[in-house]
């Protein structure tokens, strides 16, 4: 059981007909969204506190069992300018240690400014600070894997 880092083409061949959960990895937090089977919406799941490695791959192991995952999409955290930072190689190394522990393919996505964009728009809806520390992460994977849903759907 190995998983494989894909492109969009892979992922749209390997997941097809199955849901997707995105990823939204910080540093304290990784925030989960999952899509339905057709790939049209990305749900905010849950947001899980990171512990240790083992730990946090082992909940989303389950998750990815339980709802019957076909493909993992994990934000990529390019700094504005398209280069990769510190965060980046963070990420890389999670997917990496995650390989071997799933069998579906992995696809990162460029998730510049969607933890920008969804703190605005819970700023706009007049949410709470706690609650928007409650939400913000599980609604940024659903920001990013919704991105990867609409390019799924329609390749350019």
């Amino acid at each position: 059981m190995t998983a494989e880092i894909v492109t969009i083409e892979g992922l749209r061949e390997k997941a097809r007909g199955k849901s997707l959960i995105g990823l939204d990895l910080g540093t304290k937090t990784i925030g989960i969204a999952l899509s339905d089977p057709q790939w049209t919406v990305a749900s905010p799941r849950e947001t899980i506190r990171r512990t240790k490695f083992n730990a946090d791959a082992e909940r989303l192991v389950e998750i990815i069992l339980e709802d019957k995952v076909g493909g993992l999409v994990l934000g990529l955290p390019l700094n504005m300018d398209g280069s990769e930072g510190p965060r980046v190689q963070s990420t890389r190394t999670f997917a990496r240690n995650l390989t071997p522990k799933i069998d579906i393919p992995i696809f990162f996505w460029d998730e510049r400014l969607s933890t920008v964009a969804v703190t605005r728009t819970l700023l706009e809806a007049d949410t709470s600070r706690k609650r928007r520390d409650e939400v913000v992460d599980k609604m940024a994977a659903a920001f990013i894997l919704q991105g990867v849903l609409e390019r799924l759907r329609n390749p350019s």
